[in-house]
């Protein structure tokens, strides 16, 4: 049986987690929508299924975009459904991180690397293979499990300030954390980028990969947004997050990840840290595009509802016209989506997915059942959305098969598009 935390849902709130400024003006507001990790089995499709706002506010003063903490991370993250080993361009992207971080911080057996949010040690691996001492903090036990199981010493706890005085009293100072897109999954931000100024060792730097919602916003990306994702970040705000607990971003690169993320280089302030020139292009970057101001991020509700639109009406034809239309996949973006759009079983006979601990139950909120990827092969689809879009070289590749039978490929966002 999955651990049952204690109700510690927290009082909703209109003012800014991290500013603490009233907030007045909405972002886009998507409705009500299920938590996204939710999948439900045969037995619950009857009871009453607990919906939330996904409205999104933005704060006038730090301009920090952001959900109310309509559910506490203790309901979302004790048994999460997420594994990233099943994507195997993922695990890619770990172990090409860590060849240029373990050259370019020079680490060894003498050093220790702190991951927060490490999931299922699809990053750690790379670290320990190298012989480099590692320690993983994961909440979701079922997920840690596994990363165990690769003899990855992982704590099964929140990250914060309190947590980090007693790595620090144990004697365990990092030479690097990584935080990778968890940053938006905590309610308490002051909280948990001052646990990462305190276990950062003198001379330590922290890494952190987020969405950037410069990206966002371009991309129409709208179901990245979910329950989960407490908050969405400039990088001009996020470095005055981080400069406010004592930590100076020294670097930052733009990825391809989840649609555009940013990976942001972190050292003390007290350490002088040199600063390269690429996060003042950002800035200026931002600037120009109208992003440190509130004016800057109107207008994106309009775009959300069209991206609807041209969704349901591709559908709706294909579904008059005698089609079968089945999905790819069941990630958090994907249940946005269809919650939002109204999106059925209907419309979407069904979706499949590689990690075993989906297969077999339903979405959250559409009740779509969740099958085996052999399914497609079974069933000749003549449609496949692809609902984790910023897969979609990958999941191409893997439904290279397809063609035999004329199916075709179609992602949803930023627009309806049939993909080669």
């Amino acid at each position: 049986m999955a651990h049952q935390p204690p109700d510690t849902t927290p009082p909703v709130t209109t003012a800014c987690r991290f500013c603490g400024a009233p907030l007045h003006d909405t972002f886009v507001d998507l409705g009500m929508s299920p938590l996204c990790e939710s999948f439900l089995t045969a037995g619950q499709l009857d009871a009453m299924e607990p919906f939330y706002p996904l409205r999104v506010l933005i704060c006038g003063a730090c301009l920090l975009v952001q959900l109310p903490a309509y559910v506490a991370p203790e309901h979302i993250f004790r048994d999460y459904a997420y594994f990233s080993s099943y994507s195997d361009s993922w695990v890619e992207h770990g172990r090409r991180y860590t060849e240029a971080i373990v050259r370019r911080l020079g680490l060894g057996a003498e050093s220790l690397v702190v991951e927060l949010a490490s999931n299922d040690g699809y990053l750690l691996q790379h670290f320990v293979a190298r012989g480099i001492p590692v320690l993983g903090v994961e909440p979701a036990f079922n997920v840690a499990e596994v990363a165990v199981g690769r003899g990855i010493p992982t704590l099964t706890e929140f990250f914060g300030s309190a947590l980090a005085e007693r790595l620090v009293a144990d004697g365990r100072k990092a030479d690097l954390v990584i935080a990778n897109n968890v940053l938006a999954q905590v309610p308490d931000i002051n909280d948990f980028v001052a646990g990462i100024a305190r276990l950062l060792g003198p001379s330590g730097i922290a890494t952190l990969e987020f969405p950037h919602i410069l990206r966002l916003i371009e991309g129409v990306q709208f179901d990245t947004i979910y329950h989960e994702h407490y908050s969405y970040f400039s990088f001009a705000t996020a470095r005055r997050i981080f400069a406010a607990h004592g930590l100076t971003v020294v670097d930052v690169e733009e990825l391809p990840t989840h649609g555009g993320s940013l990976r942001v280089y972190v050292a003390r302030s007290d350490a002088a840290p040199v600063v390269a020139g690429a996060v003042e292009r950002l800035v200026d970057l931002e600037r120009a595009a109208g992003y440190d101001r509130l004016t800057g991020y109107a207008g994106f509700e309009p775009r959300v509802r069209e991206v609807k639109r041209a969704l349901l009406a591709f559908l709706i034809a294909e579904r008059r016209a005698g089609r079968q239309v089945a999905a790819y996949g069941a990630p958090g973006k994907g249940n946005t989506l269809l919650n939002y759009c109204g999106i059925r079983a209907d419309l979407l006979d069904y979706t499949v997915d590689r990690n075993p601990n989906k297969q077999g139950r339903y979405l959250p909120g559409t009740h779509i059942p969740i099958h085996h990827p052999s399914r497609i092969a079974e069933t000749r689809p003549d449609v496949i959305l692809v609902l984790p879009w910023n897969l979609r070289d990958e999941i191409a590749a893997q439904l290279d098969y397809t063609r035999e039978w004329g199916a075709r490929l179609v992602v949803p966002i930023p627009t309806t598009e049939v993909i080669g």
